[in-house]
């Protein structure tokens, strides 16, 4: 391997970083297992092991990357799957999982009734493996692999194996995910990434980044989501965003020649930029929230299987995914941060 300035200098290797679990004693989330990721360039980032191994607080260097609700991290509560409860553990995070069989607003129909966004980012995960890097082996990798299983009685039963893993020197998070029906009839399969950033990242003229046609969510120009609006550029606290407030746009991203897209944030400011990146045919759909409330100031970069049109919709556009008893379907995310300082 290459001599590194460490070399014979370390006694642990978590002087470098590593994956570090506990459990929260206190509030909301107490009981609530998690697990820090330290890449050693500054990237740290909390994974919530029972919402799905959802990611919570993340940090470069001095700077939080995402956004946090006043609720912050709660405990699973796996039976919230109606009307808008989901809000109610809504801790936001830099990710939030959303699905596996429905995203978009409570609705119910001939299929049954479905809460806001579906049920998995409130079950636990069982934990498969955590893989811990060994630099002086020259094993810079790291990851936690968990399985979360959506399922009910002589019901549906999806299972999402997740791993998540980064490398020693590098600020990258990488999200690999496996979609399994390990029932015995189709199953209707949505899944959205909910990814939510916030101050210092997202202020007054943090550009917003993305490429691809688009419409806002209800097809009508609106203050923010029209032509001649610059509405790549984050904007100041707004009275129009208080409660409910939100502008959403639903975007038909551009993939470059390997089918990739990038989507992501730049503050100039803070010489910080955050990118995403994942396949097109994965996830053709991206979706922009746009939420600039006094005290609750977020944008949220959300691909996904569709958008967030609910399950009813997708039907009957012929959109909504059903996975046959034992049927895989794999996504993958990379967030990457880089600086220019």
């Amino acid at each position: 391997m290459i001599q590194q300035a460490w070399h014979n200098k370390l006694s642990n290797t978590a002087q470098l970083g590593g994956i570090e679990t506990s459990v929260l004693d206190n509030g909301a989330g107490r009981g609530t297992r998690i697990a820090w990721i330290n890449t050693g360039t500054g990237l740290r980032f909390k994974v919530v092991i029972d919402r799905a191994m959802d990611i919570a607080d993340t940090f470069y260097n001095e700077h939080s990357l995402a956004w946090l609700s006043h609720s912050g991290i709660t405990s699973a509560q796996p039976m919230s799957d109606k009307s808008i409860n989901w809000l109610k553990t809504f801790g936001g995070g830099l990710l939030v999982t959303c699905g596996l069989s429905h995203v978009g607003g409570p609705e119910s129909d001939e299929f049954g009734e479905r809460g806001i966004h579906g049920e998995i980012s409130n079950i636990p995960a069982d934990i498969e493996s955590i893989i811990q890097p060994d630099p002086i082996s020259g094993k810079m990798d790291m990851s936690i692999t968990g399985i979360i299983r959506q399922s009910q009685a002589l019901g549906s039963r999806l299972e999402l194996r997740r791993t998540i893993s980064a490398t020693l020197g590098k600020s990258v998070i990488r999200i690999q995910d496996e979609v399994i029906n390990r029932g015995n009839t189709d199953a209707a399969h949505m899944l959205l990434y909910h990814c939510n950033f916030g101050w210092p990242l997202i202020d007054e003229g943090t550009k917003i980044l993305w490429n691809g046609t688009w419409k806002p969510r209800d097809g009508n120009p609106n203050k923010i989501f029209r032509e001649g609006n610059d509405f790549k550029k984050c904007l100041p606290p707004l009275n129009d965003h208080q409660g409910s407030g939100e502008e959403v746009a639903f975007i038909d991203p551009q993939a470059d020649d390997d089918g990739f897209c990038t989507c992501g944030l730049e503050n100039s400011k803070l010489g910080l930029r955050v990118n995403l990146k994942f396949q097109k045919k994965q996830l053709p759909c991206l979706t922009n929230w746009q939420h600039f409330g006094k005290g609750e100031y977020v944008v949220g970069l959300e691909p996904g299987t569709n958008p967030p049109i609910g399950q009813s919709q997708a039907r009957r556009q012929n959109e909504l995914i059903q996975l046959a008893p034992g049927e895989t379907r794999n996504y993958a995310l990379e967030i990457e941060l880089t600086t220019n300082k």
